[in-house]
């Protein structure tokens, strides 16, 4: 059973076993949404929403749920400073930094892209949260991240300073925590609204959270196959990403769950001409369920994956009957640095 203790004024969830802290940040449960017009149109099995484009306000998407184990391990180690990366308009540095103001915590930014006078999306929220941040070449930042962070982490100690440092997207062994114990609320869900769904669908751009669904429908007695739809590099990286970090989220906890029973499955080729690059598909997918359902995707993640799963639905990968769910992973800031290209005509 859960019990409560107090750090830093913030009440951290601790757990009996190998699972580690966790704070109470996102809004949860989030809703799960028939989308009944769009089935009907489109035919085929029924499309269900998880809305974890709820968790919050400004903290909305999935990361809040991994940064939840996250940011209370690093309290845990009594560390003052948090160091994160991603591109200019990351959701995870966005929810980081966020998260970091409303714990008291200093949030680091390592940002790959170039600084510009007039922040638009995640990048301005970043700034209103007072993230410092530093800005790197992208070529840099590829090839030199990791010796960036640690560069980063050790100029905060010469500071007396304890850094944390989380890696891109929080999709690390900690954070694969947050889709874990998100499918015990899917589980819930789906007893509520008496459906037994075959197909979990995510865009996966990380893999955090894809690793975190593969395992926790097993760890959860959930029967359905995890999808997910990778918006950037291709099916054989995110293979080979979610299971490391499955494999190291194993090693450190200690679970018990039988890796090799897990199905780790990709949809590949919608990532068009490459990350945060979307094609006029994607925008007219965006706006038809803006105006069809008043569900807002973004360009980056969840337009591509949501796109790509009704594609796959229309070649029949998901069968005729029988329901399916897509994790609504936020994103909704990505929208407006692109603005210019939707057509509203």
């Amino acid at each position: 059973m859960p019990s409560s203790t107090k750090s830093s004024d913030t009440t951290i969830q601790t757990f009996s076993g190998h699972t580690p802290p966790r704070l109470k940040l996102a809004q949860l449960p989030t809703p799960l949404q028939l989308l009944d017009r769009l089935s009907k149109h489109i035919g085929g099995p029924k499309i269900w929403v998880k809305r974890d484009d709820l968790t919050g306000s400004v903290l909305s998407g999935n990361k809040v749920r991994k940064l939840e184990f996250n940011l209370a391990q690093a309290i845990a180690e009594d560390c003052d400073t948090i160091i994160s990366c991603g591109g200019l308009q990351s959701n995870h540095c966005r929810a980081t930094a966020l998260l970091c103001a409303q714990l008291g915590l200093k949030c680091h930014l390592i940002l790959r892209g170039s600084e510009t006078p007039f922040p638009d999306g995640n990048l301005l929220l970043n700034h209103l949260a007072g993230a410092e941040i530093s800005y790197y070449p992208a070529a840099q930042y590829q090839r030199e991240l990791d010796d960036i962070l640690v560069h980063v982490q050790s100029t905060y100690q010469k500071q007396n300073k304890k850094a944390f440092i989380i890696p891109t997207g929080a999709s690390d062994a900690i954070g694969v925590w947050g889709y874990v114990e998100a499918c015990a609320e899917l589980k819930q869900d789906f007893i509520e609204h008496g459906i037994s769904p075959s197909h979990i669908i995510c865009a996966t751009g990380s893999g955090g959270t894809q690793a975190g669904l593969s395992a926790g429908v097993q760890r959860y007695g959930i029967d359905a196959k995890v999808w997910g739809v990778n918006v950037c590099d291709d099916e054989a990286w995110f293979l080979n990403k979610v299971k490391c970090d499955l494999k190291d989220w194993e090693q450190r906890y200690q679970t018990g769950i039988n890796l090799d029973a897990l199905s780790v499955n990709v949809i590949d080729g919608y990532v068009g001409a490459g990350y945060a690059q979307a094609g006029p598909e994607i925008f007219n997918c965006i706006t038809d369920v803006a105006r069809g359902e008043g569900i807002v995707l973004d360009p980056v993640y969840t337009g591509k994956a949501f796109y790509g799963m009704l594609d796959q639905l229309k070649k029949g990968r998901f069968g005729d009957t029988g329901d399916i769910v897509f994790v609504h992973t936020g994103g909704v800031f990505g929208v407006f640095p692109q603005r210019d290209n939707f057509n509203f005509n």
